[in-house]
């Protein structure tokens, strides 16, 4: 059995800013943001109940077994953490995440999803495959791909409107940085790589 190593001091929660910053690394984590967006879009498609009963069969795929996946291998010792901070030990869950994404993805196309929620579910796939890819070999920030992700499509969907989430990124980014799980050029990456993926979304819904 394997035992994941002891977190890193700079994790700890020593002062103020750190504990902020894990905070905003926690609630906007990217399963958090995941299903958050899916929810809203599923509403958005259909401007009634249904919608968010659509978005939330997606973000059971896309959001909750992910989550499901990453807590077990914390149980297990295998994960770090619900972040993974070990390059080397991401790319399983991610591939397990990818398969249950397509998975959700042919379910609702069979179930006659709404296309705004298919046009997601697809693009959060485009952009999954694009950061695993990354990832075996460079340890990209995922928190910030999916953040750029989240913008791209709030915009795309809601217009104007979703510049109110503009702080989204920079905080993100910020406490990213704070705690050191990522360098500059990681988190712009991250939020580069997550925009583009998330035009997929314009293109298909």
């Amino acid at each position: 059995m394997s035992f994941a190593p002891p977190a890193p001091p700079v994790f700890a929660d020593c002062t103020p800013r750190q504990k902020a910053a894990r905070v905003l690394s926690d609630v906007l984590a990217p399963a958090n943001l995941v299903i958050a967006q899916l929810l809203l879009i599923g509403a958005h498609a259909t401007g009634s109940w249904p919608g968010l009963g659509w978005g939330l069969l997606a973000a059971l795929f896309c959001g909750g077994v992910p989550l499901g996946i990453i807590a077990y291998g914390v149980r297990r010792g295998r994960l770090t953490d619900q972040h993974i901070r070990v390059r080397r030990q991401r790319v399983a869950p991610m591939v397990l995440s990818l398969a249950s994404v397509a998975a959700g993805t042919a379910l609702l196309r069979a179930l006659g999803a709404p296309s705004e929620v298919l046009a997601l579910v697809a693009a959060m796939l485009v952009g999954l495959v694009a950061t695993l890819l990354v990832t075996v070999g460079w340890q990209i920030s995922v928190h910030l791909s999916v953040a750029g992700g989240t913008l791209t499509v709030l915009l795309t969907a809601l217009g104007p409107v979703a510049l109110l989430a503009l702080p989204l990124l920079p905080a993100v980014g910020w406490a990213r940085l704070v705690l050191r799980a990522h360098t500059p050029a990681q988190v712009a990456a991250g939020a580069a790589l997550g925009a583009v993926s998330a035009l997929a979304f314009a293109l298909l819904r």
